[in-house]
């Protein structure tokens, strides 16, 4: 059989990193890496194809090729994948698709020949199986957590690494926290499930022998939902690290507990890595209680990003506006935290009812879910009535946007974050990051407006960190990105 998998767009938010592509020479910040991970589940005898609509055209004679179309999703892709989907009949193609957007809301999806939802390791197997035997259902389903120690190692060889500014692997899924808003339990579960350090190992050398050098985001839920685990792998990727002469920078995402555990903070940075993302959501204690977020509630959150920042590690925080609970003060209170604690990527969102989560239940009880949402929590479209009303959350939340990432204040926040920042990452520097480097001299340096306070940090960080004027200049080229995303959320009503 001819297998055509298909990864649909992403719109421009913070999460695509599109306006800085150009700099860095490449097309998309991420590879599908649930489609990769499906296409090594296939049987080896087919015939498989890779499109990722956010780095080529999808054609015709793409579609035409295939005996069936494989689409997976997350909820922010639904308007490129119902495009697809259409093109699909259109051309009398079979669809087959999965992940998070279907999984949550497949009842939307009636037009999808076969829907195989929840995790693959289960049924996809299922759908094979009944395929082999000419009788597929429309629909696969399962409640049932598997072990994944027995997922395959993603095929590689289905992208061009150029096309990416980064690659992904997972080590484990779930998380054993309960936040009301969020879909994580919905889809995988309180009881984290990790893979074995051989098999994170193995992830870990395919993308090396492949000729992957530079960032790998651990893609996660919470990368330290079971810390003993992940104290037990960690000695093997430093000693895999140190081998290979720290071939990789390592991403990822965790809970603000990772600064209470000192131990684990030294080994992820002798691990090499750099950057963490962080869900804070909200300084205001009250709302926290409100969503559940209790690990947050009991420690200083600023003190917890310094913490992590003293160990070589960025933070990237994620914060939520729109609790029941949040004062009025809230956009001011949201605003002097992030500059107080130099989280220079700070992805500031109105607060959404995810499709099956504790938050969507609880508005539809009490009448206050007015539609499903569209994934992205900076456009506006809010999907449930909020206590504080809808015209002055969205007024604070533009307020906020145009307020940190204004070029004066986002450089200020630099400032802090490498005065907390202490580097520990081992970097190989290549051709392409000497090309971005000049690229944004010319950009930022010589005809943006940002040029005094660019060249004011570049000359401040080399007389007083070198070290870390890599990333100083990675943060310089991230402004070009946000500050549009950021205006463009503005404009929106």
């Amino acid at each position: 059989m001819n297998i055509l998998l298909v990864y649909p767009k992403y719109p421009d938010t913070f999460w695509s990193f599109k306006h800085i592509m150009k700099y860095i020479s490449r097309k998309a910040a991420f590879p599908p890496l649930g489609l990769l991970t499906v296409a090594s589940m296939l049987p080896d005898d087919w015939e498989k194809k890779l499109v990722d609509v956010n780095v080529a055209d999808l054609k015709d004679e793409d579609l035409m090729w295939a005996d069936l179309v494989l689409i997976s999703a997350m909820i922010v892709q639904q308007d490129s994948a119902k495009e697809i989907i259409s093109r699909c009949r259109s051309l009398d193609r079979k669809v087959v698709a999965g992940g998070p957007l279907f999984t949550t809301g497949h009842e939307k999806f009636g037009m999808v020949d076969h829907l195989v939802l929840d995790e693959a390791e289960v049924t996809l197997p299922m759908f094979l199986e009944d395929l082999k035997d000419g009788k597929p259902k429309h629909i696969y389903t399962s409640k049932e957590r598997p072990d994944i120690t027995d997922t395959p190692i993603p095929q590689w060889s289905l992208i061009n690494f150029k096309d990416y500014a980064d690659m992904a692997v997972q080590y484990s899924r779930g998380c054993p926290f309960n936040c009301e808003f969020c879909d994580i339990v919905v889809m995988n579960g309180r009881m984290p499930r990790a893979k074995t350090p051989e098999q994170l190992l193995r992830e870990f050398q395919s993308l090396f022998d492949a000729g992957w050098r530079g960032t790998v985001f651990i893609v996660d839920d919470n990368f330290i939902g079971n810390k003993a685990k992940v104290k037990r792998m960690l000695p093997s990727v430093i000693e895999w690290q140190k081998k290979h002469r720290y071939p990789f920078k390592l991403m990822t995402e965790a809970s603000v507990n990772l600064a209470e555990d000192e131990e684990l903070m030294l080994m992820m940075s002798a691990a090499n890595f750099y950057r963490v993302f962080l869900g804070i959501e909200t300084p205001c204690v009250e709302s926290l209680n409100e969503c559940g977020k209790v690990q947050n509630t009991n420690i200083s959150l600023a003190d917890s990003v310094k913490r992590i920042q003293n160990h070589g590690m960025q933070v990237d925080g994620g914060f939520i506006l729109g609790f029941d609970n949040d004062p009025d003060n809230i956009f001011e209170a949201q605003i002097r935290f992030i500059q107080k604690t130099g989280i220079v990527t700070a992805m500031v969102g109105l607060l959404t009812a995810g499709p099956q989560t504790r938050l969507w239940h609880r508005m539809k009880a009490e009448g206050r879910l007015l539609q499903d949402t569209s994934g992205d929590n900076t456009d506006g479209s809010l999907n449930f009535i909020p206590i504080m009303g809808r015209e002055k959350l969205i007024a604070g939340h533009k307020k906020i946007l145009s307020t940190i990432y204004s070029r004066k204040l986002y450089y200020r926040r630099i400032r802090t974050f490498l005065k907390n920042y202490r580097p520990t990452v081992k970097v190989r520097f290549s051709w392409r990051d000497f090309i971005a480097f000049l690229r944004s001299i010319w950009v930022i340096g010589v005809v943006s407006r940002s040029r005094f306070l660019y060249w004011k940090l570049l000359i401040r960080t080399f007389f007083t960190k070198m070290r870390a004027l890599p990333v100083a200049v990675e943060l310089a080229l991230y402004w070009q990105h946000f500050e549009r995303v950021a205006k463009q959320a503005t404009l929106k009503t």
